[in-house]
Order: structure tokens, then C-alpha cells, then sequence
């Protein structure tokens, strides 16, 4: 016989007395009560303050929609005892360690995984899952392969799910609108299950990068994660940094409009100049570099901020509401700390191993850019390995956190740096110099002053070829590198979004979409461009159509495509993309993450527009999504302008 426990599903009803407790290992249904910053300091800011703005915040629950569900094949060999599993992920040395080391209690050796290409992760497919341990518990009892490939329907309840939170926000700010202090509390629902990652995006992840681009000199931030009866959140596109835009934009646009402040004017006044780097933001980041003024005054030129009147003028003759806002962000990427293997093989190919893992990022294009212009080989000659834990050594992690070329990447110039000392030893053997005469430049090595020289390629083929070399003479060229000394990068920027609001169905438009960036040096501007793009879409689908909903008994009512609204192409307009780039100060390549950028300024942005067309039936508050019959219940409330 079963019969129904008592539920709680809501974010914030998960924290109240008297609700039922999922666990009694964790009374109140507290996972972790989280605090950062200075309590003291920033109550005496708030005392000093002559404004003060609060704002209360919903983040929306997100489904992770990847293009392929997670799907794997598990195989056992009872002859050497050892477990094959071919599944998507971020990584293959990750789910090794933890299935071989934490699950099955083995030596990692006797575990491989292969993830050859993934349809989309989003930070969803990073995550221990239980399929994996089902599937190859299965493949031992059974000595014969056995696969399992997760339907839409079970998607949405099996794999973990994102955002979800409810925030309080306050800004102090003295009577010329400059900020003092920042405070921020909140609850964010984990679920029924702690996933692997499950309270970082709400607690240590929004607090790293809440102060953003802005001078604020005080900042306190707390957090309770709670269970609920509800599918396990984790890590999702961003994971916690488009939230934190998401609030301190909306604040700001708040403050200007109580203070009578332009929105531009009170951003600039608080904005972190140039002169000031490297900048010690209260939250414990250090920036090294920026130009947020430039950028800022850049995409409001690109956009055309200054005729927005006339359009919103005609908007109006038309019967329309148009909206404008201006979004600044600045995140906190992950750090390096990834492994690059480069082999000269006997088949003229280089292979470059890493665990860094596309899952449709195009990482392996900019990882042979760097590799062919470091040592010169050719782009046709290379072979990137990431999908392989039988091919890789300590050191290779995998991706996520828009950490990648910061790890990688770089890991790619020192394991670079090396063959050419490498190679410097070899060239001389081979061109009877002294090594302090060897050059290299442009895949070359040349004794200085002479014509003589010999190519990389072909300097790898005779050291592997010839063997017997003397002491002091590299075997071969092969040489690899784990990249772990560069910090967090800073990517940052300003968003510009212009909307269109039909007030007699609420439907929303978006018109104009303008966006310039900084991502330090970029490697590829079409990789780069398309995954702002990416990050775009997603912004605007939790903006304007994306939510997910359980009822009073735990139900989850959008469980599948009819009920879970996805962005569409016509939900978007030509986005209008450009960069205005600082190099990094603090790695070798100079470069910023980009992958999870677009949507940390396109939530705020998309957001505040549609605040901004609302206003003018005196609608300042509004929580996503903004669909249709939202917005239009929204206008109906408000009533007809007088």
C-alpha cells in the first residue's frame, strides 16, 4: 500500500516552520546558511544612506534543454575486470575518478570513459548521475553490453534543473546617487537531493560576482539553500553570475528611477575607471583590467540611445508600448588548471590531449590556432583528443566555468614553450651548433647568421626515427603541461536591449539587441560571437517564456514540451555584436572567458526593457517570464492610462 507524504515545493515555503522536513540530518530544511562580507561595515553605510533601494527578486526555475538527452552504453570485462562507459559530459576524467574511485570501489585504471561529441551540457552534464552506475552495475551482472538513453519526458525529471531562488536586495546610495553599501539575502531551493554542485550558484557563486562593475565600497551577502520536494538543481549556464547581474542591474535602474536620476548617469557615476586597476571589489575579487566607461558609452552609440524618444513616439502613435535599457556585467570566471599532451606521432599527425571537452563550445578550433601559430605546425596536422580517459594522464579536469583558454589555452603555450627548448637541444645535435645559436620562429629552427635550419615536423621525425641519440639529446619533442598558476579572468560589458510591447495581447518583441564586450584577446571571433550569441538565447528564454512549475501535491506540471515554453527563432532579432577588448593582465595569452557571457547581461537587460515599456502605466514591478497573458494581466491590473 502507498499512500502520499506531505510536500513543500515553493523556494521560499521550504524554510518556514511547521512545513514537512526531507531530511533529519537537516532540521529546518537548511542544506547551508551562507555569509560573506562585512555585516558591520555595511550596516553603517545603510545608516549613513541618504536613499536606500530594496527589491525582491524571483529566479526562476530553469529545465536544462540539450539538444541530445543523456544517453549511455556500459560494457564489463570480466577477463581484465574493467568497465567501458561511452556518455556526454564535460569531461572524462571526472566521471572516472568518481564512478571507479567513490561508487565501485576500484582502482581508477580499471575504469575508462569515452564522450565523444555531446549535444549541449549547459553544467547539467557535468554532474554524477545514478543511470551511469545502473547501466555498467548491469554490464557486470549480465556480461554483456547494456545502454539506456533518457526520453524528453524523463529529462525533465531525472536530470538536475537550474536557478531558483528568491532574493532580497537593498542599495545604499548618498543623495548624489553614488553607492555605499550592498546587502543581499535570499533562499535558494537544492531540491529533494544535494546534487555535486547543488548550492554553489545561489551562495559562493552570486557573491563573487554581485559588485560587478561598480565602485561600491561595503557588501554583505547571506543565503540559506533549502531542500524541496522538487527535481535537484545544479549548475546552469552561468551558475549564479546571470543572477547576480540580474539583481544588482535591476537595483540600479530601481534607484535611478526613486532618486530621479538618468539611468546612464548614476551608472557612470559609479562606475570603476580605468586608472584604478587592479581593483579590490569588497566581495574578495581583484580585477585586473577594464575600460567599463568606453565600453558603456560604445554599445549606447551602437544602439542609437539618444533617438530613443522619437521611436518610442511612434511606438505610441501606433498603439504600442516601447521600452530601452542599458545593462553593464562584469563575472568571475573559473581559474586555470587543465592538462595539455602533445605528441608527435609516427604518422605525421601532432595529437594535442586534453581534458578540456567541447560539448558544442568549438573549443578544439582556437586550441590549434594557438598550437599552429606557437610552433608552426599545420592546422591539417592536427589532431585534438578529449574524448578518451585511457589516452589522457593527471591534470586534465574538463570544462565549464568559461574557464577553458584560461586553462587550456595557456597550458597549450607552456607546453609549446617546452618543445622549443626541446627542440633548441635536438637542433643543434642535428645541425652540428651550439644551442645558445638555435632560433626558432614560425615552426623553424635556424643556427643564428646561416641558412641552415630544419622544420619542427620534420626535426620530430628524425628523433623518433633515429634513436641511440646522445645524453643530453631530447628523445622526441613530445612534451606536455599542466596550465594551474593563472587566477580567474573578468570578462565584462554593456548590453543594450530595446522592446515593443502590443498592450492589447502582452505580447513582448524585441527589436533592437546591441552588445559590446570585452574578452581580452580573442583567439577566434566567430567561436566567440556565437557563444555570446548562445548565452543571448538563453537570457531571453528565462525573460520571456521559460518556467518551471510543480503544484501543491509535487506534481510537476511542466513535465514535458507542451507546457514548458522554449525560445524560438522569431522570439529573437539580429543581435548587433562587437568587442572593445582589454587584455587580461594576469595569464599569458591575455584572454577572457566568453561561454556563459550572454546571458549575464541579456536577463537584466531584457528585463529592464520591459520595465522601462511597462512604467508608463505605472507597472515598476514585474517577475519573469513575461509572457503574453502575464503581461497582458499585468496592463489589465494597472488599467487604462488616464
Amino acid at each position: 500500500d502507498l499512500s502520499a507524504l506531505p510536500v513543500v515545493t515553493g523556494t521560499e515555503d521550504a524554510g518556514k516552520d511547521g512545513v514537512p522536513q526531507l531530511h533529519e540530518e537537516a532540521p529546518g530544511n537548511v542544506c547551508l546558511d551562507f555569509f560573506v562580507g562585512d555585516a558591520e561595515a555595511t550596516a553603517k553605510a545603510f545608516a549613513e544612506a541618504a536613499h536606500v533601494t530594496s527589491l525582491r527578486i524571483d529566479n526562476t526555475r530553469m529545465v536544462v534543454n540539450t539538444i541530445e538527452p543523456r544517453s549511455i552504453i556500459g560494457q564489463y570485462d570480466a577477463t581484465s575486470e574493467r568497465f567501458t562507459i561511452h556518455m556526454p559530459s564535460q569531461g572524462v576524467m571526472g566521471p572516472k575518478n568518481v564512478l571507479a574511485k567513490a561508487i565501485f570501489k576500484v582502482d581508477p585504471d580499471k575504469f575508462r570513459v569515452i564522450s565523444n561529441d555531446v549535444g549541449g551540457s549547459f553544467g547539467m552534464k557535468g554532474a554524477a548521475f545514478i543511470e551511469p552506475i545502473s547501466v555498467l552495475y548491469a554490464a557486470r551482472k549480465l556480461n554483456r553490453p547494456v545502454k539506456w538513453t533518457a526520453d524528453r519526458s524523463e529529462s525533465f525529471v531525472a536530470d538536475h534543473q537550474g536557478r531558483d531562488s528568491i532574493i532580497y536586495a537593498d542599495l545604499a546610495l548618498d543623495r548624489d546617487g553614488n553607492f555605499l553599501g550592498l546587502r543581499v539575502g535570499g533562499v535558494g531551493n537544492v531540491g529533494a537531493y544535494l546534487s555535486g554542485m547543488g548550492p554553489a550558484p545561489m551562495t559562493g557563486v552570486i557573491c563573487r560576482n554581485l559588485i560587478s562593475v561598480y565602485k561600491t565600497p561595503s557588501f554583505a551577502y547571506g543565503t540559506k539553500a533549502l531542500f524541496s520536494n522538487t527535481v535537484p538543481t545544479g549548475p546552469y549556464r552561468g551558475a549564479g553570475r546571470p543572477e547576480s547581474k540580474y539583481i544588482m542591474e535591476q537595483l540600479v535602474d530601481k534607484a535611478a528611477r526613486e532618486m530621479g536620476i538618468d539611468r546612464v548617469e548614476i551608472r557612470r557615476r559609479n562606475l570603476i575607471p580605468p586608472d584604478a586597476f587592479p581593483w579590490k571589489a569588497p566581495n574578495g575579487q581583484t580585477y585586473d583590467s577594464g575600460e567599463f566607461e568606453a565600453i558603456m558609452d560604445a554599445v549606447l552609440e551602437r544602439a542609437d540611445w539618444e533617438n530613443f524618444e522619437s521611436r518610442s513616439a511612434e511606438s505610441a502613435a501606433n498603439g504600442k508600448l516601447r521600452g530601452i535599457s542599458v545593462a553593464n556585467y562584469l563575472e568571475n570566471t573559473g581559474g586555470a588548471g587543465e592538462l595539455i599532451d602533445i605528441r608527435f606521432r609516427a604518422d605525421g599527425m601532432v595529437a594535442m590531449v586534453t581534458g578540456a571537452k567541447d560539448m558544442g563550445t568549438s573549443h578544439r578550433t582556437p586550441f590549434m590556432q594557438i598550437l599552429s601559430e606557437r610552433l608552426g605546425v599545420p592546422y591539417d596536422k592536427i589532431e585534438v583528443i578529449q574524448n578518451d580517459s585511457d589516452l589522457m594522464s593527471s591534470g586534465a579536469g574538463g570544462s565549464g566555468g568559461s574557464k577553458t583558454l584560461v586553462g587550456a589555452g595557456n597550458a597549450i603555450v607552456d607546453a609549446s614553450n617546452g618543445i622549443i627548448d626541446l627542440g633548441k637541444k635536438a637542433a643543434a645535435h642535428v645541425l652540428e651548433a651550439a644551442e645558445v645559436d638555435i632560433e626558432f620562429s614560425r615552426g623553424t629552427f635556424t643556427v643564428a647568421g646561416t641558412d641552415r635550419s630544419i622544420d619542427v615536423m620534420d626535426l620530430a621525425q628524425y628523433l623518433r626515427e633515429t634513436g641511440n641519440l646522445p645524453d643530453g639529446v631530447p628523445q622526441s619533442l613530445d612534451h606536455k603541461a599542466v596550465h594551474d598558476t593563472s587566477p580567474s579572468s573578468f570578462p565584462n560589458g554593456c548590453h543594450v536591449c530595446e522592446v515593443e510591447i502590443e498592450p492589447e495581447t502582452g505580447e513582448v518583441k524585441i527589436l533592437r539587441y546591441t552588445v559590446v564586450d570585452d574578452f581580452g584577446v580573442v583567439i577566434n571571433p566567430l567561436v566567440v560571437e556565437g557563444q555570446v550569441h548562445g548565452g543571448i538565447a538563453q537570457g531571453i528564454g528565462q525573460i520571456l517564456v521559460e518556467r518551471t512549475v510543480y503544484d501543491d501535491s509535487g506534481q510537476l506540471l511542466t513535465g514535458s514540451y507542451m507546457d514548458y515554453a522554449m525560445p524560438r527563432a522569431d522570439d529573437m532579432c539580429s543581435f548587433d555584436f562587437s568587442t572593445r577588448n582589454v587584455p587580461c593582465a594576469t595569464n599569458p595569452l591575455g584572454v577572457k572567458g566568453c561561454g556563459e557571457a550572454g546571458n549575464g547581461a541579456s536577463m537584466p537587460s531584457v528585463m529592464n526593457a520591459i520595465l522601462d515599456a511597462l512604467s508608463v502605466r505605472g507597472i515598476t514591478k514585474f517577475d519573469a517570464p513575461a509572457t503574453p497573458h502575464r503581461v497582458w494581466q499585468a496592463l489589465q491590473k494597472a488599467g487604462k492610462p488616464s
